[in-house]
Protein backbone atom coordinates (compact mmCIF):
# COMPACT_ATOMS: atom_id res chain seq x y z
CA UNK A 1 0.00 0.00 0.00
CA UNK A 2 2.81 2.40 0.93
CA UNK A 3 4.65 1.56 -2.29
CA UNK A 4 1.51 2.34 -4.30
CA UNK A 5 1.12 5.68 -2.56
CA UNK A 6 4.72 6.55 -3.30
CA UNK A 7 4.33 5.43 -6.91
CA UNK A 8 1.40 7.78 -7.38
CA UNK A 9 3.20 10.48 -5.36
CA UNK A 10 0.45 10.52 -2.74
CA UNK A 11 2.47 9.31 0.24
CA UNK A 12 3.37 12.76 1.63
CA UNK A 13 -0.18 14.07 1.26
CA UNK A 14 -1.71 11.03 2.96
CA UNK A 15 0.92 11.13 5.71
CA UNK A 16 0.15 14.80 6.46
CA UNK A 17 -3.59 14.09 6.65
CA UNK A 18 -3.12 11.05 8.92
CA UNK A 19 -0.75 13.01 11.16
CA UNK A 20 -3.21 15.91 11.40
CA UNK A 21 -6.06 13.58 12.37
CA UNK A 22 -3.84 11.85 14.93
CA UNK A 23 -2.88 15.21 16.47
CA UNK A 24 -6.53 16.26 16.75
CA UNK A 25 -7.52 13.00 18.43
CA UNK A 26 -4.54 13.19 20.79
CA UNK A 27 -5.43 16.77 21.76
CA UNK A 28 -9.04 15.77 22.49
CA UNK A 29 -7.81 12.93 24.69
CA UNK A 30 -5.49 15.28 26.59
CA UNK A 31 -8.27 17.83 27.06
CA UNK A 32 -10.60 15.19 28.49
CA UNK A 33 -7.95 13.96 30.88
CA UNK A 34 -6.68 17.29 32.20
CA UNK A 35 -10.17 18.81 32.44
CA UNK A 36 -10.60 16.60 35.52
CA UNK A 37 -7.94 18.65 37.30
CA UNK A 38 -7.67 22.07 35.61
CA UNK A 39 -10.20 24.89 35.93
CA UNK A 40 -10.38 28.38 34.46
CA UNK A 41 -7.80 30.62 36.12
CA UNK A 42 -5.62 27.79 37.48
CA UNK A 43 -1.84 27.68 37.32
CA UNK A 44 -0.13 24.70 35.64
CA UNK A 45 3.53 23.71 35.57
CA UNK A 46 4.81 21.92 32.46
CA UNK A 47 8.19 20.50 33.46
CA UNK A 48 9.93 19.15 30.39
CA UNK A 49 7.72 21.15 28.05
CA UNK A 50 9.64 20.05 24.94
CA UNK A 51 7.82 21.73 22.02
CA UNK A 52 4.67 22.46 24.00
CA UNK A 53 1.90 19.96 23.28
CA UNK A 54 0.67 20.23 26.87
CA UNK A 55 0.90 24.03 26.94
CA UNK A 56 -1.85 24.43 24.35
CA UNK A 57 -4.09 22.03 26.28
CA UNK A 58 -3.63 23.90 29.56
CA UNK A 59 -4.32 27.22 27.83
CA UNK A 60 -7.46 25.82 26.23
CA UNK A 61 -8.69 24.90 29.72
CA UNK A 62 -8.16 28.50 30.84
CA UNK A 63 -4.95 28.07 32.82
CA UNK A 64 -1.78 30.09 33.08
CA UNK A 65 1.29 27.97 32.30
CA UNK A 66 4.86 27.94 33.57
CA UNK A 67 6.78 25.88 31.00
CA UNK A 68 10.29 24.66 31.83
CA UNK A 69 12.57 23.40 29.04
CA UNK A 70 16.40 23.28 28.93
CA UNK A 71 16.91 22.38 25.24
CA UNK A 72 17.81 25.35 23.04
CA UNK A 73 16.10 23.91 19.96
CA UNK A 74 12.84 23.33 21.81
CA UNK A 75 12.95 26.71 23.55
CA UNK A 76 13.31 28.48 20.21
CA UNK A 77 10.08 26.84 19.06
CA UNK A 78 8.33 27.67 22.33
CA UNK A 79 9.42 31.30 22.10
CA UNK A 80 8.17 31.52 18.53
CA UNK A 81 4.77 30.10 19.47
CA UNK A 82 4.22 31.41 23.00
CA UNK A 83 6.79 34.18 23.52
CA UNK A 84 4.15 36.92 23.28
CA UNK A 85 1.46 35.07 25.24
CA UNK A 86 0.99 36.74 28.62
CA UNK A 87 -0.44 33.51 30.07
CA UNK A 88 2.73 31.52 29.37
CA UNK A 89 5.97 31.93 31.34
CA UNK A 90 8.89 30.21 29.62
CA UNK A 91 11.78 29.07 31.84
CA UNK A 92 14.90 28.10 29.90
CA UNK A 93 16.33 25.79 32.56
CA UNK A 94 16.26 22.22 33.81
CA UNK A 95 14.85 21.17 37.17
CA UNK A 96 16.61 19.09 39.78
CA UNK A 97 16.99 18.48 43.50
CA UNK A 98 18.94 21.72 44.02
CA UNK A 99 19.88 24.88 42.17
CA UNK A 100 23.09 24.99 40.18
CA UNK A 101 24.31 23.48 36.92
CA UNK A 102 23.59 20.12 35.37
CA UNK A 103 24.65 17.94 32.45
CA UNK A 104 22.08 17.51 29.67
CA UNK A 105 22.78 14.74 27.17
CA UNK A 106 21.36 15.80 23.81
CA UNK A 107 19.89 13.34 21.34
CA UNK A 108 19.24 13.53 17.61
CA UNK A 109 15.60 13.26 18.71
CA UNK A 110 14.66 16.10 21.08
CA UNK A 111 12.04 13.88 22.75
CA UNK A 112 14.70 11.64 24.34
CA UNK A 113 17.38 14.09 25.42
CA UNK A 114 17.94 13.46 29.12
CA UNK A 115 19.90 14.33 32.24
CA UNK A 116 19.85 10.66 33.30
CA UNK A 117 22.60 8.48 31.86
CA UNK A 118 20.99 5.54 33.64
CA UNK A 119 17.77 6.12 31.68
CA UNK A 120 19.64 6.48 28.39
CA UNK A 121 21.49 3.21 28.99
CA UNK A 122 18.15 1.53 29.72
CA UNK A 123 16.67 2.85 26.46
CA UNK A 124 19.65 1.51 24.53
CA UNK A 125 19.21 -1.93 26.10
CA UNK A 126 15.43 -2.21 25.69
CA UNK A 127 12.60 -1.88 23.18
CA UNK A 128 10.50 0.47 25.33
CA UNK A 129 9.86 2.77 22.37
CA UNK A 130 8.78 -0.12 20.13
CA UNK A 131 11.34 0.92 17.55
CA UNK A 132 14.96 0.25 16.81
CA UNK A 133 17.04 1.96 19.46
CA UNK A 134 19.64 2.58 16.75
CA UNK A 135 17.33 5.39 15.60
CA UNK A 136 18.37 7.32 18.72
CA UNK A 137 21.83 8.75 19.16
CA UNK A 138 23.04 10.77 22.14
CA UNK A 139 25.83 12.89 20.72
CA UNK A 140 26.52 15.91 22.90
CA UNK A 141 26.81 16.93 26.55
CA UNK A 142 25.84 20.48 27.45
CA UNK A 143 25.84 22.30 30.77
CA UNK A 144 22.47 23.84 31.64
CA UNK A 145 21.20 25.94 34.57
CA UNK A 146 19.10 24.02 37.10
CA UNK A 147 16.40 25.29 39.43
CA UNK A 148 13.88 23.51 41.67
CA UNK A 149 10.15 23.09 42.07
CA UNK A 150 10.33 24.96 45.37
CA UNK A 151 11.92 27.95 43.60
CA UNK A 152 9.25 27.91 40.89
CA UNK A 153 6.46 27.83 43.48
CA UNK A 154 8.07 30.69 45.37
CA UNK A 155 8.15 32.79 42.18
CA UNK A 156 4.92 31.83 40.41
CA UNK A 157 2.70 30.22 43.05
CA UNK A 158 1.51 26.68 43.72
CA UNK A 159 0.12 24.89 40.64
CA UNK A 160 -3.17 23.05 40.32
CA UNK A 161 -1.33 20.59 38.07
CA UNK A 162 2.39 19.91 37.80
CA UNK A 163 3.27 17.67 34.86
CA UNK A 164 6.81 16.23 34.94
CA UNK A 165 8.19 14.42 31.89
CA UNK A 166 11.98 14.59 31.90
CA UNK A 167 13.13 11.21 30.54
CA UNK A 168 14.24 9.40 33.67
CA UNK A 169 15.17 12.45 35.77
CA UNK A 170 11.77 12.68 37.48
CA UNK A 171 12.99 11.61 40.92
CA UNK A 172 15.61 14.37 41.01
CA UNK A 173 12.95 16.92 40.04
CA UNK A 174 10.57 15.68 42.74
CA UNK A 175 13.34 15.80 45.33
CA UNK A 176 13.39 19.54 44.70
CA UNK A 177 9.89 19.80 46.20
CA UNK A 178 9.49 20.18 49.97
CA UNK A 179 5.82 21.19 50.17
CA UNK A 180 2.50 19.60 49.17
CA UNK A 181 1.23 20.17 45.63
CA UNK A 182 -2.37 19.71 44.54
CA UNK A 183 -1.73 17.28 41.68
CA UNK A 184 1.53 15.95 40.22
CA UNK A 185 1.74 13.84 37.09
CA UNK A 186 5.16 12.28 36.52
CA UNK A 187 6.42 9.82 33.95
CA UNK A 188 7.54 6.40 35.12
CA UNK A 189 9.60 3.84 33.23
CA UNK A 190 8.28 0.29 33.82
CA UNK A 191 11.59 -1.55 33.70
CA UNK A 192 13.05 -3.50 36.66
CA UNK A 193 16.01 -1.15 36.89
CA UNK A 194 14.17 2.16 36.65
CA UNK A 195 10.90 1.42 38.47
CA UNK A 196 12.81 1.93 41.72
CA UNK A 197 13.20 5.61 40.82
CA UNK A 198 9.42 5.89 40.66
CA UNK A 199 9.11 4.16 44.03
CA UNK A 200 11.57 6.67 45.49
CA UNK A 201 9.46 9.49 44.03
CA UNK A 202 6.35 8.04 45.66
CA UNK A 203 8.14 7.77 49.00
CA UNK A 204 9.31 11.37 48.79
CA UNK A 205 5.83 12.69 47.98
CA UNK A 206 4.33 10.57 50.76
CA UNK A 207 6.73 12.12 53.25
CA UNK A 208 5.62 15.65 52.30
CA UNK A 209 1.91 15.21 52.98
CA UNK A 210 -1.23 13.11 52.74
CA UNK A 211 -1.32 11.83 49.16
CA UNK A 212 -3.18 9.46 46.86
CA UNK A 213 -1.70 7.78 43.80
CA UNK A 214 -2.99 6.42 40.51
CA UNK A 215 -1.41 5.58 37.17
CA UNK A 216 -2.00 5.27 33.46
CA UNK A 217 0.11 3.53 30.84
CA UNK A 218 1.78 5.38 28.00
CA UNK A 219 -0.37 8.11 26.48
CA UNK A 220 -3.63 6.31 27.21
CA UNK A 221 -4.78 9.16 29.50
CA UNK A 222 -6.94 6.61 31.33
CA UNK A 223 -6.48 6.20 35.07
CA UNK A 224 -6.53 2.70 36.52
Amino acid sequence: FVKLLRFFRLYNAVYVVVLAISNVLSRRKLLRFYSQFVNEGDLCFDIGANIGNRIGVFLKLGATVVAVEPQNSCMRKLLKKYGNNNKVFLVHKALGSREGKGNLILSNSHTVSSMSKEWIDCVRDSDMFFTSTSAFQWHENVTVPVTTLDKLIRKYGSPAVCKIDVEGFEYQVIKGLSQPAEMISFEFTPTPKLINRSIESIKHLSAIGNVQFNYSFGESMILA
